[in-house]
């Protein structure tokens, strides 16, 4: 099932939550990042009929979002789950993946923007995301959305034989970012 933002509504312009109908978009954006070598360690294209069921299975607390400019799918945002442990039940990994014909538009941010408070709306405490260390643009979309950088898998895969380092963000979220730190 595709969940809503909160309220049914998005503040964004041109941001809604995912259908199945935007499966064959999602999966040539996706697909688009795996040619552009800085966006995935993923090789393998995606499927329209393994997206539509990743969008049918997004349940609350998750959302799955795309943007649109002029009715195309331009952009998509998702989270899924961290962990199944139950003391992580608040925690969730994010993508982000923008077409590149329609990058610089602004709806990476749009994306992540609404993403941030949907899954806060739904009561998440933090998300969570890796990122490939030579990803710039990425990095400062997350960095401008309120994520921090915490530190960096050294060698974390391979892709035609080359070693990529991953960059893991985060972002705290209700409560969890109100608290102050102690160490």
């Amino acid at each position: 099932m595709t969940t809503t933002s909160p309220g049914g509504t998005t503040p964004h312009p041109g941001i809604r939550p995912a259908t199945e109908q935007d499966a064959a978009a999602v999966a040539g954006i996706h697909d688009a990042g795996i040619l552009s070598g800085v966006a995935t360690l993923d090789t393998t294209p995606r499927t329209v009929p393994g997206t539509r069921a990743r969008i049918r299975a997004t349940g609350a607390p998750h959302l799955f979002l795309v943007a649109e400019e002029c009715a195309r799918v331009v952009g998509w945002a998702a989270t899924f789950a961290y962990s199944p442990r139950a003391a992580y039940r608040g925690v969730a990994e994010f993508s982000v993946y923008v077409d590149p014909r329609s990058a610089g538009r602004g709806h990476g941010r749009r994306l992540l923007a609404e993403l941030t408070r949907g899954s806060e709306a739904a009561g998440l405490h933090k998300l969570v995301g890796r990122v490939l260390a030579g990803n710039t643009g990425s990095r400062a979309l997350c960095s401008a959305c309120g994520f921090r950088e915490v530190g960096v898998h050294r060698r974390h895969g391979q892709v035609d034989g080359t070693w990529h380092d991953v960059v893991v963000l985060e972002r705290l979220l209700g409560a969890a970012a109100d608290v102050a730190l102690v160490r």
